[in-house]
């Protein structure tokens, strides 16, 4: 199943690993916190290599913020 829709819940540290594991889709602009980029919707979301880097991201995420829905 992929992955339909990716979101960022409150209590991000900003510790930038997501940005880091896929830049594709996270972003954490200096002295904010992480946020899904706006170009991602345009993004193949569903595609197989992206949704691996996106759940990598959700999984190594410290806090535990990165939710996802799949189809």
């Amino acid at each position: 199943m992929g992955i339909q829709r990716v979101w960022i819940e409150e209590g991000c540290i900003s510790c930038n690993l997501c940005e880091d594991l896929c830049p594709e889709v996270f972003e954490v602009p200096l002295g904010e916190f992480c946020v899904v980029k706006k170009e991602a919707t345009k993004l193949q979301i569903g595609d197989s290599a992206l949704d691996a880097k996106i759940q990598d991201a959700a999984d190594s995420c410290p806090v535990e913020v990165i939710k996802l829905e799949r189809a």
